[in-house]
């Protein structure tokens, strides 16, 4: 029985090819944005789930109150690691130390490389479950190690033997090859491609052995894997006040709380506000989610208007088939083994669609996700896929059309009736409330990046090169290395910085100045570099001077931004004194304009600049713009190899840095739009379904009008004017459902548009334009039919 069903469901879809292909088309269509979706979903879900396990660590972060607010880190003070070890040291089975991820210069020999990566403490190893492919877990023990990701040691050493060879970090550290590791998957530790040991960092960098005490200075990350006993929560809980306890009298009124941030959260639990978590990607696991759910509902809707489209044509045959003693369940599963294989045929459609849109997918998703052929659990996910899918887009029309009263059918006088048809404009209705919805959800996306785009960042970003000084080769030849960059023609200037143009490396507080409001508590990022950064960078003076090489007392002199001006209350700000710490006062000698070095979507915090006479953080170049960008950084590289022979030339462009700002917000701009557009062209697919149905079950009334004199276009408007009221209904009610999301996704960001009411207008225009276009074909093929035919009685 089963396959003669299957045989006369082939037949059908054969004998009505066009209608079987727009309903195995936008079946697939529904399908694939589903599966696309459901890869993204999973591949954020399992993001840090590489680590066996990832449930038992953390990172330590921190709370402090400042000015009534609480802000929520994850830098730590350096005692921090030897304080849960030394009071809390049964909770924890490891404890480890860290610095940030940075990129180093690695060097054997002739062939140096330039990799990110930290140094850790010796049990980093074993937290991380490193899979070591030569050496141990026990070699950052060895002070002078170092353990190297295959990738890298492969780089350095191609095919030999890389243990016990030695090397050097950043043209000054000697280390040995201790371990080599498989390269860490995807995750929060993927860049992590080689480690030194925390002892290091030390002699690395002098500032870190100055702090190794002090509990005011939050420069460093902790990883901790709590004891098997342990819980998060509670031992949370407990090491609250780890922090609070060791620092002195002036500082605890920051009230500062340290607290474990679960590395299952890390990902897509990253967002806080006033120090409690509010969020982050994991709102747009749940907004995919949901959006793939819908757009493949409207998948299912399509089908059911589809079928029961043709229900009139379908009509006869159910009757003939109870005349003759068909059982309305087996009506039911005739329909529904229709419908089976309508799905498994689309199926097979979405795998091929997915497996050539996948490549494309992972470029705008960022991702690296492959179909898991060899996996049971998706063929399984994809059979109950399909088992749900069918019945959610067959049960409809099985019901229904099992329903005909053969006598009705076969006399010819069977009638849908309005109520009949209600629940096919309910589901249209519900179509265009989630298509409208996302389209007006991707313009305000969309609005909101292009505002922030246009931003004033302060600066002339063109031509503005930034290169991280990683060897120590760098010390002592700033002044050579800017005469001979500007002597070669391939700079305009040149600076050294303490922070990249893009980021904010320092915050400090501490200060006091004339007027200032004593439960202020005076937090500014400061920036220390040479008197050229003003010019290089191109920043407006709104008062007061620039640096000067030629002064020697701006080394004791700042200059402001014009949100430090708002923050510090005062006014003529040039020439006051600002006090910081004990025994140092600095003089404003200018104010410039904000310059929008972090987060393009947040205010421009308070900042203060210092003359340094030379930095070793940072150089920053403006391209000469008489020649090509080829041709300027070809002369500097001549330059640097002269003066830092062996130091990669690794540079970054400022406007590629700000433009990285957008990637995240961007990305989910353009998935949205497309699922938008996908769940418009689905949507259309339905509307085309259910005009088709009303111009089938109204075929001899309009037979009957054009008999009596009714023209072509009083047919169409009579035909239209419904499908028009039903896309104005969902529009009613799309509008104020996503003015609420949109307006409650703005208020994440300070720095926010506005919801036009234009946007509103055009989305709504086009969906009527869409409806008028799709019905049309419809209603004008219907209104110029010949009603000989249509009223010709069979």
């Amino acid at each position: 029985m089963l396959r003669n069903y299957l045989k006369i469901a082939f037949r059908n879809l054969l004998r009505n090819s066009s209608y079987s292909s727009i309903n195995i088309g936008g079946l697939a269509a529904g399908m694939a944005v589903a599966m696309l979706i459901g890869l993204w979903v999973y591949d954020e879900l399992t993001y840090n789930s590489y680590l066996p396990e990832y449930r038992r660590v953390a990172q330590v972060y921190q709370r402090q109150t400042i000015n009534g607010q609480t802000f929520t880190q994850d830098a730590v003070p350096f005692p921090t690691g030897q304080e849960l070890q030394k009071v809390y040291g049964g909770d924890f089975k490891y404890v480890v130390m860290s610095s940030w991820t940075n990129s180093h210069i690695l060097s054997r020999g002739d062939t140096t490389i330039t990799k990110t990566g930290n140094f850790m403490d010796v049990d980093a190893a074993k937290l991380l479950a490193l899979k070591m492919i030569a050496g141990s877990h026990d070699g950052l023990r060895d002070p002078n190690s170092i353990l190297l990701s295959r990738s890298t040691a492969r780089a350095l050493f191609g095919d030999q033997d890389p243990i016990n060879a030695l090397m050097k970090v950043d043209n000054s550290l000697d280390v040995k090859v201790t371990g080599v590791y498989e390269d860490i998957p995807a995750s929060n530790f993927d860049g992590l491609t080689f480690i030194v040991p925390w002892e290091l960092y030390t002699i690395a960098q002098p500032w870190v052995k100055n702090v190794r005490d002090k509990w005011d200075t939050n420069s460093f990350q902790c990883f901790v894997q709590i004891a098997d006993l342990a819980d998060m929560t509670s031992l949370s809980k407990k090491i609250i006040h780890a922090k609070y306890n060791r620092v002195d009298p002036d500082d605890k009124k920051f009230n500062a709380e340290i607290f474990l941030h679960p590395m299952k959260d890390w990902h897509l639990h990253s967002q806080w506000e006033n120090g409690v978590a509010t969020g982050g990607l994991i709102e747009y696991v749940w907004l995919f989610g949901i959006i793939g759910t819908f757009v493949l509902l409207l998948a299912c809707i399509n089908f059911m208007n589809l079928s029961t489209a043709r229900s009139e044509q379908r009509g006869k045959e159910v009757g003939i088939r109870k005349s003759i003693g068909s059982l309305r369940k087996q009506l039911i599963t005739q329909f529904l083994s229709e419908s089976f294989l309508v799905v498994g045929l689309a199926f097979l459609l979405t795998i091929i669609i997915v497996s050539l849109c996948l490549p494309s997918f992972n470029t705008l998703a960022g991702k690296q996700m492959t179909l898991p052929f060899n996996h049971v659990g998706f063929w399984l996910a994809s059979l109950a896929f399909m088992l749900i899918t069918g019945m959610l887009a067959g049960s409809y029309p099985a019901l229904y059309l099992s329903s005909f009263q053969p006598a009705k059918v076969l006399k010819g006088v069977m009638k849908a009736g309005r109520r009949a048809t209600l629940p096919r404009r309910i589901l249209v209705v519900v179509q265009f409330t989630v298509s409208v919805t996302l389209i007006i959800g991707t313009l305000v996306v969309y609005r909101q990046i292009q505002f922030t785009k246009d931003r004033p960042v302060g600066y002339d970003r063109n031509g503005l090169v930034m290169l991280q000084q990683k060897s120590t080769q760098f010390k002592g030849k700033f002044d050579v290395l800017r005469n001979e960059l500007k002597g070669s023609g391939a700079v305009q200037e040149v600076a050294q910085s303490s922070s990249p143009l893009t980021q904010v490396w320092s915050n400090n507080g501490g200060f006091d100045w004339e007027g200032k409001d004593p439960g202020l508590q005076a937090g500014f990022a400061t920036i220390w570099s040479t008197a050229e950064y003003g010019q290089t960078v191109g920043w407006k003076i709104v008062d007061g001077r620039d640096f000067s090489r030629d002064i020697a007392s701006d080394t004791a002199a700042i200059i402001i931004n014009q949100a430090a001006v708002k923050f510090m209350g005062i006014e003529d700000p040039v020439g006051k004194i600002v006090k910081w710490g004990e025994g140092y006062q600095y003089k404003i000698i200018g104010v410039v304009s904000d310059l929008l070095m972090e987060s393009p979507f947040f205010d421009v915090k308070q900042t203060m600049y210092f003359r340094a006479t030379e930095n070793d953080s940072w150089m920053i170049m403006n391209l000469n713009p008489a020649l090509s960008t080829h041709e300027a950084l070809t002369r500097a590289e001549q330059v640097f190899k002269q003066y830092l022979p062996g130091v990669p030339f690794d540079y970054q462009f400022a406007d590629v840095e700000h433009a990285q700002k957008f990637a995240a917000e961007q990305r989910i701009g353009t998935l949205s739009g497309i699922f938008a557009g996908l769940a418009v062209f689905i949507s259309c697919l339905g509307l085309l379904g259910l005009a088709s149905f009303v111009a089938e079950q109204r075929t001899k009334e309009i037979g009957i009008r054009k008999v009596l004199g009714a023209s072509v276009a009083s047919l169409w408007q009579m035909l239209s004017k419904d499908f028009v009221i039903l896309v104005l209904a969902a529009c009613l009610i799309a509008i104020p459902l996503s003015y609420y999301f949109t307006h409650d996704w703005l208020k994440n960001y300070p720095y926010r548009t506005t919801i036009s009411w234009w946007i509103y207008a055009a989305t709504v225009a086009g969906a009527l334009a869409l409806t008028v276009m799709m019905v049309s074909f419809q209603a004008i093929k219907a209104a110029l039919s010949n009603p000989v035919k249509s009223l010709r009685s069979e």
